[in-house]
């Protein structure tokens, strides 16, 4: 499968974005999905995951403002985002596992090659 990341840009402290993963060569159903990011100078870190049969996921301190979802007839995944803060500036990547299900990035096999959200204040 190939992920293609998109959606990111600037935006302001408080404000709202949806980064969309669009999967080519197999459905998104076929596969776990997760979102993880990366900030500057910081190691990459999980933000969220759906499983093949639907079940979200997400890191503790992102849940309720961070929401993962998928469309499986345009075979996308999507991560809405409210209430955006500084810290949430980091370049954003989506993955996919046929198998594993996991808050680590190297149970992935599948990744896109990001997209960058930069918040201002």
């Amino acid at each position: 499968v190939q992920l293609q990341a998109s959606g990111g840009g600037l935006v302001q402290a408080g404000g709202s974005l949806r980064l969309s993963c669009a999967a080519s060569g197999r459905t998104v159903r076929s596969y776990n999905m997760a979102w993880f990011r990366q900030a500057p100078g910081k190691e990459r870190e999980f933000v969220a995951r759906i499983s093949r049969s639907g079940i979200t996921y997400y890191t503790g301190s992102l849940q309720g403002r961070f929401t993962i979802s998928r469309d499986n007839a345009k075979n996308t995944v999507y991560l809405q985002m409210n209430s955006l803060k500084n810290e949430d500036t980091a370049v954003y990547y989506c993955a996919a596992d046929p198998n594993n299900l996991s808050t680590s990035g190297s149970m992935y096999a599948y990744w896109g090659q990001g997209t960058l959200v930069t918040v201002s204040s």
